[in-house]
């Protein structure tokens, strides 16, 4: 995690979309004046030259001092997050970028969060799931492999005013696991909403480190999905919801492993009439 504090919620508009930034892109800043920052988040150079105040620095200078003497200590820090590198011929999603964004997620995991919300998702009377675009295929990956594990979910298949169909359902002993790439979807603001009157609790998984909505979750997971002006890469996340399955798989790992072996055991019974 970044080794300076940000109080989210006394943060401008402005200000977020900077410690967004400047989050995401911690080496680049290292090497960028106040101008080239200002242009790359689109906001004016004294809003840059106020926000190091904000986050506990007199100014640009004493930043990168202080980052650099913690990426020196830091053996995480080291290993520097590569750029997609573009040749002539393709622009192509490298195995270099891969990298970078699997290594920007696993240094922005927290420990304990993601164990929280593997305790509430393995807690839950039933886990609800709200995914939709791109994110609807990482939906049905984790209700596929949640159900192997005999966890009661469910895909939220309404969108605009007919979500409130499924919202009647929800329960204070309920989990939501909502999807947040790039912005807050009015469903899910709906959904972030009424938590306050049910009471049940919220897992978003987002690719905003720094947001106005991350806060509104229970629990916030970060999955990197590159550069808003690029192709958005699933794999990242892909590999955030895997570990989720697996940390649920380890928990009463005994009762995981029969129902296992008695899919296997169905499987080859009837492997005649239902081939794989």
């Amino acid at each position: 995690m970044m080794a300076f504090s940000i109080d989210q919620q006394n943060l401008t508009q402005s200000q977020t979309k900077l410690a967004n930034y400047i989050t995401k892109h911690l080496h680049q800043v290292l090497l960028s004046t106040e101008k080239e920052i200002a242009y790359e988040v689109g906001v004016s150079i004294a809003t840059v030259s106020r926000f190091w105040s904000v986050i506990g620095f007199h100014n640009l200078k004493e930043f990168k001092q202080h980052m650099k003497k913690e990426l020196e200590v830091s053996p995480a820090r080291k290993i520097k997050r590569v750029e997609d590198k573009k040749s002539d011929h393709t622009n192509y999603l490298s195995i270099e970028k891969s990298i970078g964004l699997l290594q920007e997620t696993f240094e922005n995991i927290d420990s304990q969060r993601f164990n929280q919300a593997l305790d509430m998702i393995y807690r839950a009377k039933k886990v609800y799931v709200f995914a939709n675009g791109p994110s609807k295929g990482l939906g049905e990956l984790l209700i596929y492999r949640m159900k192997r594990l005999g966890i009661p979910i469910q895909l939220i298949a309404h969108h605009g005013n007919e979500i409130f169909e499924e919202i009647i359902h929800f329960k204070r002993e309920d989990i939501v696991l909502l999807f947040a790439f790039g912005r807050l979807l009015p469903e899910a603001k709906v959904i972030l909403d009424y938590q306050r009157d049910i009471h049940y609790r919220t897992v978003m998984i987002t690719d905003q480190l720094i947001a106005d909505f991350t806060s509104l979750a229970s629990i916030s997971l970060f999955a990197s999905r590159g550069e808003p002006h690029e192709f958005h890469s699933m794999l990242a996340p892909t590999l955030l919801i895997e570990n989720i399955i697996l940390g649920l798989s380890l928990k009463d790992q005994s009762s995981h492993i029969q129902r296992l072996e008695q899919l296997t055991t169905l499987r080859k019974k009837y492997y005649k009439e239902l081939p794989r």
